[in-house]
């Protein structure tokens, strides 16, 4: 069988291809373990590059040896693949997904104009072509012919434009930033001043012309990888300036794409069925299923035969050890476009200081964590970049050694001081940390007691709490936390809102003029190179201010049966995207 594994993938730089490598600006919020989908060899935290050979040690496809041994529980399923997985919130609307597991379902449902590569580059999907004027400020799509929905009806880019609406509407408020793509009259549409966008033209069912204002590096994905909703189905209950008849479908989806929902039962699986009148052709396998798995269940599961493929396993020594021991399993490991993160509470005045927002990253033996969970396949971070990426740079970022004596240093000139108890105090406050972390997480399990004992020798005590990671979500929406642990899945630009003042991702109440400056020129400037220094300016300000600790980039893992084959996956493209060329070996 041929297996597809991308490793170090190298870009051109180029003007043509970092317009079509431009990401829509959001990231994906993810456990600190999980494997998300994510240029050249990979720099360790301390600059230095990994030698080659340890690089092949971590990085690579690793062949099922013996199919022989593939369990009868699995051997015996002909139409069906299980994938384990976390469990998804159920927010299958590609308008107000947040977390990789609902963007995993979405992937399977619906479709866009044009779509990610394994290299980062995006192609043509649904779009026959895209026209781009020469000043930029016009996009023109054209809808390939006999596109349908998974019920029969035929797409038209009338379904693109109450998409576009939606978007627009003032009542969103999902994890985009529609009126930043600068579409003309979406201002006026958003404040209700007009029933329709001046800027979209409908020039017939299949073609659709967009004006803007202004154009920047991510206005081609901006546009153009916005997943289609149709509206036959989502425009009943839609009335302008109000969602709620939308978000009351998001658990009941219907979209284009290559599988369609059959059921979903929260914490125990999603059900897919294959869309038979998906445009590329029906599905190879029938039937796919997203089972709910955990760090305990997941390598069980998949050595009966429960599961064919698992995401989100810990990529670590012994598991790697333990799935190449069952035989049947075939294995990728490959750098991760993402990274592990503590977050701080902004609006909680201990944290508004950034000399205890350093203090508390010295104060942590941050390698001792990854290490001890890890080993090889991880390496301590300082900027919130992936080393995958072209804008990642090591120069002139502090690398926040474990230090306590810096740390206590940083917390006295703070204002927090050692009282008579040991504890650092200030102004009559005791310093305590609410943590929130994911349960059933090695981790969690590693970092917790490691961070008791460092911040309790600084003479700050912890108290954790474990909960399941959508509950932790949940804080993180609501503000209802001080400090809490998870991970972020990073799209092939690094343009994001997570560092923005009051960006749509910033939960944390983060504010930086320098850092929104320096995002806002990055992201209006085409030449790669100049965004390049602009990027590294901006990680340079990160680094300094702290808005997070950061903690780790790892190795991403995805064990599949070997029985199957099709799946292209890499650091850029999630498998979801592949289902439908998966075929199960008879």
């Amino acid at each position: 069988m041929r297996k597809k594994w991308w490793g170090f993938i190298i870009l051109t730089l180029s003007f043509a291809l970092m317009l079509g490598a431009c990401s829509g600006g959001n990231n994906s919020a993810m456990p600190p373990t999980t494997n998300s989908g994510e240029n050249a060899n990979t720099p360790t935290e301390s600059g230095e590059t990994s030698p080659e050979s340890d690089t092949e040690a971590t990085e690579g496809f690793i062949e099922a040896a013996d199919m022989s041994l593939n369990p009868l529980a699995a051997a015996n399923r002909t139409d069906t693949v299980i994938i384990g997985t976390t469990d998804p919130k159920g927010v299958f609307n590609p308008l107000f997904m947040e977390t990789s597991y609902d963007y995993y379902i979405n992937y399977a449902i619906f479709d866009s104009f044009i779509e990610v590569q394994a290299d980062g580059t995006y192609t043509n999907s649904l779009a026959e072509k895209v026209d781009i004027s020469e000043d930029g400020l016009k996009y023109t799509y054209h809808l390939k012919p006999g596109v349908t929905f998974s019920d029969g009806t035929p797409m038209t880019v009338k379904d693109y434009y109450f998409t576009l609406k939606l978007y627009m509407d003032a009542s969103y408020d999902g994890q985009s930033d529609p009126l930043s793509w600068h579409i003309v009259g979406a201002n006026e549409y958003n404040e209700g001043k007009s029933s329709e966008i001046s800027g979209v033209k409908i020039i017939d069912d299949h073609t659709v012309e967009i004006s803007l204002t202004e154009y920047t590096a991510l206005t081609p994905v901006e546009l153009g990888n916005m997943y289609v909703l149709p509206e036959h189905y989502y425009g009943k209950e839609y009335k302008q300036g109000n969602l709620d008849g939308v978000k009351k479908l998001n658990n009941k989806p219907l979209g284009s794409g290559q599988y369609k929902l059959v059921s979903y039962s929260p914490g125990q699986e999603v059900v897919l069925e294959s869309n038979e009148s998906y445009f590329r052709g029906t599905p190879n396998v029938k039937n796919v299923i997203f089972r709910t798995t955990s760090e305990t269940t997941s390598m069980p599961m998949l050595q009966q035969g429960e599961t064919d493929m698992q995401d989100g396993m810990s990529v670590t020594e012994d598991n790697v050890e333990a799935l190449k021991a069952m035989g049947f399993v075939d294995i990728s490991l490959l750098p991760n476009n993402g990274y592990g993160y503590i977050a701080f509470n902004h609006k909680l005045p201990k944290f508004s200081d950034v000399k205890v927002r350093q203090a508390l990253v010295y104060g942590l033996n941050r390698k001792e964590i990854v290490q001890g969970v890890y080993g090889p396949y991880g390496n301590v971070i300082n900027i919130p970049q992936s080393n995958v990426s072209w804008a990642y740079t090591d120069e002139n970022i502090e690398p926040y050694e474990f230090d306590l004596e810096k740390a206590g240093q940083l917390l006295d000139e703070a204002g927090w001081t050692l009282n008579s108890k040991g504890l650092r105090e200030k102004d009559g406050e005791v310093f305590k940390i609410n943590f929130s972390a994911t349960a059933d997480n090695p981790v969690v399990d590693a970092l917790l007691p490691i961070m008791t004992q460092n911040y309790k020798e600084l003479g700050i005590e912890i108290v954790a709490e474990t909960l399941d990671f959508n509950a932790v979500m949940d804080k993180s929406n609501t503000g209802e936390y001080e400090m809490y642990f998870a991970a972020w899945g990073l799209t092939p630009d690094p343009d994001n809102t997570v560092y923005i003042t009051n960006g749509s991702q910033n939960d944390y109440g983060y504010s930086n003029p320098k850092v929104d400056e320096l995002m806002d020129k990055g992201k209006k400037t085409l030449d790669i190179e100049e965004r390049k220094a602009i990027y590294k300016e901006m990680y340079q300000e990160l680094n300094k201010d702290v808005p997070v600790i950061l903690m780790y980039q790892r190795k991403n893992m995805v064990a599949v049966n070997g029985r199957l084959d099709g799946f292209d996956i890499s650091p850029y493209k999630d498998f979801p995207f592949s289902l439908y060329q998966v075929k199960i070996a008879q």
